[in-house]
């Protein structure tokens, strides 16, 4: 088969997936723990993924049976082949060439006849005196010796003995095989996708596209005010599955409010659908997540969305996505998550931060002036301007 048209029968088997589905590049992305882009490059032909089980959880996501999986498999593996450059055929061997012809060895003179040797009479040392009451030379080198095994068997009596009487600290030591499944975060989201609020120090630029807001937020020094929006998408590593067993919150730092201003990214806005979501207060001592119900009023009837109830199974052929709302009013609070899971006889708990990896940051904006964008003068005005309330 030429190499385009292995490639392109790949991609064609890929589309076809892909309809049969219905959804979009980004929500089966999403799904694949892969961007729009990338599976929009594998339908298309343009790109072959590297490696098959990126392309067999896309099937397994949209319904293919056993016979169409092996049927992507082997277009795949022609696609790949035909990717990859074809490696060079060797060439012949050279012939060795002559070498020299070996000279014969020179015949080897006869040894001369030995000297006479002269016996040498060694010289009379002297003996130190003795000391009376001191222990001879070889008498302190055995007592050095027996010092210093003396010590090294005390050292591994105080070893054996600390292994026994303390096992949990010795088998801390021993490294600990890593968690079976994965994450990803997206922790600068808007209600909507497009209602959110932000305290800022200093008058901040225009308010950004949904899209760019965590790196506007970076280069504003703008922390998120009374709410925190955060998606994590779970995904086992392997075929075994992964139960989630629960999440927690754990709050790290806690200070008081900050004393900025609210720039608000939307005059309001509303949407069809309410997500199932874990809610959070962080004004509580100890801050736990609630599961609720979401809510889908898009269609003539509307219908309730279930809350993910732990303990939960996923895979690497069945991710998930939690949906976190964390709250503030009284608090400038810096938290995690933690979730615990278990899997094949193993049980742990993995910590969750930003994309960094550094906690999420909820401050209380109640009682802050708050400012909207005016597109049309291009500039922030306070919502008594804007004609709206706090």
């Amino acid at each position: 088969m030429p190499k385009d048209a292995a490639v392109e029968e790949f991609a064609r088997l890929v589309r076809a997936l892909k309809a049969r589905d219905g959804r979009s590049y980004e929500a089966l992305g999403r799904r694949l723990s892969v961007s729009a882009s990338t599976l929009h490059r594998y339908c298309s032909g343009a790109t072959v993924p590297e490696e098959f089980a990126v392309v067999d959880r896309l099937a397994l996501l949209c319904g293919a049976d056993e016979e169409e999986r092996r049927a992507l498999e082997v277009a795949w593996t022609h696609a790949d082949g035909a990717r990859r450059p074809a490696a060079p055929e060797p060439g012949p061997e050279p012939a060795p060439e002559p070498g020299p012809v070996p000279k014969p060895a020179p015949v080897a003179a006869p040894d001369p006849e030995p000297e006479p040797v002269h016996a040498r009479v060694p010289e009379p040392q002297s003996v130190p005196a003795r000391v009376p009451g001191l222990p001879s030379g070889r008498r302190r080198r055995r007592r050095g010796w027996a010092g210093v095994v003396c010590g090294a068997l005390a050292v591994v009596a105080t070893v054996v003995l600390g292994a026994v009487l303390l096992p949990g600290k010795a088998r801390e030591r021993a490294a600990e095989p890593p968690a079976p499944l994965t994450w990803t975060v997206a922790s600068d989201l808007w209600k909507n996708g497009c209602g959110h609020t932000y305290l800022a120090e200093r008058t901040p630029a225009p308010p950004p596209q949904a899209a760019d807001a965590r790196s506007w937020a970076a280069t504003q020094g703008a922390v998120d005010g009374g709410e925190t929006l955060v998606r994590v998408s779970v995904q086992g590593k392997g075929a075994a599955a992964v139960v989630l067993q629960a999440l927690h919150v754990r709050v790290v730092k806690r200070g008081a409010p900050l004393p900025w201003a609210a720039y608000r990214m939307d005059d309001g806005c509303g949407g069809a659908v309410t997500p199932r979501r874990f809610e959070v207060d962080l004004d509580r001592p100890r801050p736990v997540a609630r599961a609720l119900d979401g809510y889908d009023a898009s269609g003539q009837e509307g219908r309730t969305l279930p809350a993910v109830s732990f303990p939960y199974k996923v895979s690497a052929a069945e991710p998930e996505e939690l949906l976190i709302h964390a709250g503030a009013a009284k608090c400038d609070c810096r938290w995690y998550l933690e979730l615990e899971w278990s899997s094949e006889g193993r049980r742990g708990t993995v910590r969750i931060g930003d994309e960094d990896g550094a906690p999420f940051r909820t401050s209380g904006a109640k009682g802050r002036p708050v400012y909207l964008y005016d597109s049309a003068g291009r500039r922030w005005i306070t919502s008594t301007n804007s004609g709206q309330g706090d």
